[in-house]
């Protein structure tokens, strides 16, 4: 009887991560997360379901009252050959009008930027996780450096002494 996690209930009704910003995390606060929809062409609907996307330089900016999605790579997809779409093409954000106007007023008035997180698959949708976030002074990434590397030696600690 067919194979597969479909529907809406069990392991295929969650979250699958398609690319994932890690330095935003390092370089900002965030301060609140969004989830947001995406104004996509099909053939970059392929190569994101693909995973054939990177986040890493890409921001998020308004344009007329509306956000969009800059400098977020998107390969081409082979087999679309003509109807193939621009890599960097700035992608259009779908929230909510009031979401989009708090937004706006925020990034005007408290110096707060928008940051693309996560992008990933939702219920057969592709969603972009975005934070409301505010930039790291030097010695805030530092603390962040030496909060991490605790981390890891705790957890190489507890490892040591479940093994010995």
């Amino acid at each position: 009887m067919g194979g597969g996690n479909k529907g809406k209930g069990g392991k295929g009704a969650g979250e699958r991560p398609l690319a994932e910003n890690r330095r935003a995390r390092f370089q900002y606060l965030v301060l609140e997360e969004l989830e947001a929809g995406l104004v996509l062409l099909g053939s970059e609907v392929k190569s994101i379901r693909e995973a054939q996307v990177s986040l890493a330089e890409a921001y998020c900016q308004f344009r007329d009252h509306e956000l969009y999605l800059m400098q977020a790579h998107v390969a081409e997809y082979p087999l679309a050959h003509r109807r193939n779409h621009e890599p960097l093409r700035p992608r259009k954000l779908l929230l909510a009008r009031r979401e989009l106007d708090r937004l706006e007023e925020a990034t005007k008035l408290e110096g707060v930027t928008i940051v693309p997180l996560l992008l990933y698959l939702k219920d057969r949708r592709i969603k972009l996780r975005i934070g409301l976030a505010k930039g790291k002074k030097v010695h805030d990434k530092r603390a962040s450096i030496k909060e991490r590397d605790q981390k890891r030696e705790m957890r190489r600690a507890l490892r040591e002494r479940e093994q010995g």
